[in-house]
């Protein structure tokens, strides 16, 4: 091979070793994977949640646009928040007038659950006896369910006593365990007949009172949620139901009020007036 003869070039080419990246691909499935599963537990939250926050979260993404110049109010024809913001029962602020009335799908839903209670009772064999004791009305307030003494025998309660009866509780335990899936509150009420002397320091207010809270603690363990009896009242015998005769036996009951979500924001504050105390000159100065 002659001296000017060229010579062959050799280029060697050294490739780096890969650390996985891929051209970054596996970052958008990552990326992707984490949306779906946003995706589904913003579904699986949404499914756990009462109807009118399932509204409202609807009624956000049919017109966002109202939201952002009413969002302040809320979301629903630019009403109310979606997240109820309730005054604890009791508390002082001025009372204001709903005005509004059940609607017929909720009055459904509470005509269904007086039937079921209705069918559950029937099949007790302690119905045949209790028969003429047990009243379920649909009222202006809502689902009452009413449970009464008998004239013959105790129905409910021993005698002058808030002891329930064991064969009649089971009564308000399918009571309780119905009304358990309803998202109404509950009043329980309790009257006495006008016969019932009761001792010294025991009159009819404190038995009315009583036989109302025991079948609240009954009921408590027995289906209903927490915090959904929202009032006890003991009326003792001043409310008559056989108003022609005050000392009837069957004036010897307690009420469950099972309220129209109407009805609740009537009763969900205590009306703020003047303080009569003291004149305005006459007010303490507080600062």
């Amino acid at each position: 091979m002659s001296e000017n003869s060229e010579q062959p070039i050799i280029k060697k080419i050294i490739k780096k070793g890969g650390d996985g990246h891929h051209g970054g691909a596996w970052k958008v499935a990552f990326a992707d994977f984490m949306t779906a599963m946003m995706a589904f537990f913003l579904v699986m939250w949404l499914v756990g949640q009462k109807p009118d926050v399932r509204e409202a979260v609807a009624g956000f993404f049919q017109d966002p646009g109202q939201f952002a110049t009413k969002g302040k109010d809320g979301v629903l024809k630019g009403a109310a928040s979606p997240i109820k913001k309730q005054n604890p029962v009791g508390s002082m602020v001025p009372k204001k007038d709903s005005g509004g009335s059940a609607s017929s799908k909720e009055k459904k839903e509470l005509e269904i659950a007086a039937k079921n209670i209705a069918e559950q009772v029937k099949k007790q064999s302690i119905f045949s006896k209790l028969k003429d004791n047990i009243k379920i009305e649909m009222t202006s307030e809502g689902l009452r369910i009413i449970l009464n003494e008998s004239e013959d025998s105790p129905a409910f309660f021993e005698p002058g006593s808030a002891k329930l009866l064991d064969k009649s509780a089971k009564i308000l335990m399918i009571i309780a365990e119905e009304l358990g899936n309803l998202e109404n509150h509950i009043v329980i009420e309790g009257h006495t007949d006008a016969s019932f002397g009761g001792r010294k320091k025991y009159s009819n207010w404190e038995l009315s009172a009583d036989r109302a809270n025991a079948a609240r603690q009954l009921m408590e363990v027995s289906g209903l949620y927490k915090r959904q009896v929202r009032e006890v009242r003991g009326f003792a015998d001043r409310f008559p139901m056989i108003t022609d005769d005050a000392n009837d036996d069957r004036n010897r009951r307690i009420s469950l009020v099972v309220l129209f979500l109407s009805q609740e924001s009537k009763q969900n504050q205590v009306e703020v007036g003047n303080d009569l105390m003291y004149d305005e000159s006459q007010k303490p100065n507080n600062g």
